[in-house]
């Protein structure tokens, strides 16, 4: 356990943090990378997402480069986008946002795409794409007018969270579910695994009480 290299998230995300908490991984260091997320002209939804990834795990490797107690660790980096056909839905800030949004999503099938991608001190990058298809069920003026009420939408992608009230306008998912919360799951674990991040290695101390036939804790 000593010899495990330490791991940054280049995020300050609750959402990826819990992600991981839920698969036994604990980030040794937080550290948001400050980069531009605009779209570049003619750019996909899909391409932006893994650029986004790269470049934020990249800028997170320059700065820890910068200190020797952590230039040794694996950077995790990730970006998710919320698209209807090629159009980049905002991370809304504003209710006038959040309806457009939700007014776009209502009825219909969208897509979210979630760049993955890890560095290592050695220079070694891996990238992965998960892309899951999302359809809205028809939203009625009352659910669109208690949703933006209940503030939720606040800075989510697309306007909206799926783990949280927004899940009951979910008709049909295909695909990663994690990936739609801000971190798919099992590709993140395959990434860090390839890189010898031991994932499963705190699993055994989590705690987790199992019950027996008859109810009891064994």
């Amino acid at each position: 356990m000593g010899d495990k290299l330490p791991l940054i998230l280049a995020s300050a995300s609750p959402r990826r943090l819990a992600l991981l908490h839920q698969i036994g991984v604990e980030p040794d260091f937080l550290l948001p990378a400050n980069i531009d997320e605009s779209q570049t002209r003619a750019e996909s939804p899909r391409a932006l997402a893994q650029r986004l990834a790269r470049e934020k795990a990249a800028a997170a490797r320059a700065m820890v480069e910068k200190d020797p107690s952590r230039a040794a660790a694996i950077v995790l980096g990730a970006d998710t986008v919320v698209a209807v056909g090629r159009r980049v839905l905002p991370k809304a800030e504003t209710r006038q946002q959040a309806s457009a949004c939700l007014d776009l999503l209502s009825g219909r099938v969208h897509k979210v795409y979630t760049g993955v991608s890890v560095n290592t001190a050695e220079g070694l990058v891996r990238t992965k794409l998960i892309e899951t298809r999302v359809r809205f069920r028809r939203l009625s003026s009352n659910d669109t007018r208690n949703y933006l009420a209940s503030g939720e939408w606040r800075g989510k992608a697309g306007g909206y969270a799926i783990q949280g009230l927004a899940g009951s306008f979910i008709a049909r998912l295909i695909g990663s579910y994690s990936n739609v919360v801000g971190l798919p799951l099992l590709e993140t674990a395959n990434l860090l695994a390839g890189l010898g991040y031991p994932v499963q290695e705190g699993w055994a101390s989590m705690g987790i009480p199992v019950q027996s036939a008859e109810g009891e804790t064994a």
